[in-house]
């Protein structure tokens, strides 16, 4: 996988990436990384990458030039002059593809890339996505903002699945709208506010890189996770057995794996009924509990009140 960045402040990735499983992905081969310097693509001498933005208003807002002309430069003019096509092609301007709704009409920003047909420009890229296959070996932009979906553990298995991926980082009080018409993905981490999205981007980075095929020591390693499941994991324990008064449990040294997997698939189910109950309702309705499962998290529920008593 080929993971670039475009960004203000490329030398924040040095430690994160310089480090652990991200160093040794690089190492092993299974991730090739470049951080991008947003100002290398500006041409005053105070290589300016924001301004005020129109309306008035608080803070500063980053340019669409230098973005554009990265891009261009990272992944080539045609690929933008793609994504430019998509874009009229979604408002119903004609660029020799089949017409297509009008971003009001569908209820989607009109920066929004369109998920359907293969509508190719003369540079060979799709003028919108195409089939999910496809879709995985070419470039994929990414950017994290507010408006974004939600960040999540099927989302990272997403990104790890694609060859390449250019994360654009936004700073200071956001970016120009048009810029986003570059957007195969738009993500948010949560709702609070971060200094860059540098920060962001390493979040995203971390968590699908770690899923890729090799990258974690042991084969099963991002397989038995939190969220992996759609659950919360179970506790762990290493040795000593016993610290300070606390023990392991009995079962994890009894050597009885039915009896281990039992136990940490119903600490798994408590863990989440009762930090993540949203997790619990959402297993349910997709049918990912069984009916020992069932039978177990009937169990947690409290008393109705008044049972102890006899209270009808």
């Amino acid at each position: 996988m080929l993971i670039e960045t475009l960004s203000t402040f490329p030398h924040m990735y040095d430690s994160v990436m310089g480090e652990s499983m991200m160093k040794r992905a690089q190492e092993k081969g299974i991730l090739e990384f470049r951080a991008h310097d947003l100002r290398d693509w500006t041409h005053d001498r105070h290589r300016t990458t924001d301004d005020d933005p129109y309306g008035g208003g608080a803070g500063l807002v980053m340019k669409c030039d230098p973005i554009f002309e990265a891009v261009e430069a990272i992944l080539g003019k045609g690929f933008v002059e793609a994504k430019l096509a998509a874009i009229m092609g979604e408002r119903g301007e004609d660029v020799g593809c089949p017409d297509r709704a009008s971003s009001a009409a569908t209820g989607t920003a009109q920066w929004a890339v369109p998920q359907s047909e293969d509508c190719l420009s003369e540079s060979g890229y799709p003028t919108s996505s195409p089939q999910e296959e496809l879709q995985h070996h070419r470039p994929q932009i990414v950017f994290l903002a507010p408006q974004g979906r939600p960040f999540d553990d099927a989302y990272a298995d997403k990104l790890a699945a694609a060859d390449h991926l250019l994360f654009i980082c936004g700073h200071y009080e956001g970016i120009d709208e048009r810029v986003y018409t570059l957007a195969d993905h738009v993500i948010s981490l949560g709702d609070y506010v971060l200094t860059s999205g540098e920060l962001a981007s390493m979040v995203v980075i971390d968590a699908a890189v770690r899923k890729l095929p090799g990258v974690l020591g042991a084969a099963e390693g991002p397989v038995d996770e939190s969220f992996t499941s759609g659950l919360l994991e179970y506790p762990q324990y290493t040795r000593p057995a016993d610290f300070r008064g606390m023990a392991v449990p009995e079962v994890l040294t009894s050597g009885n794996h039915a009896a281990i997997a039992r136990w940490r698939r119903e600490q798994s189910l408590a863990r989440t009924a009762a930090a993540r109950p949203d997790l619990i309702a959402a297993a349910e309705a997709a049918g990912r509990l069984t009916p020992a499962d069932q039978k177990f998290l009937k169990l947690l529920e409290p008393a109705p009140t008044g049972a102890a008593e006899g209270v009808s």
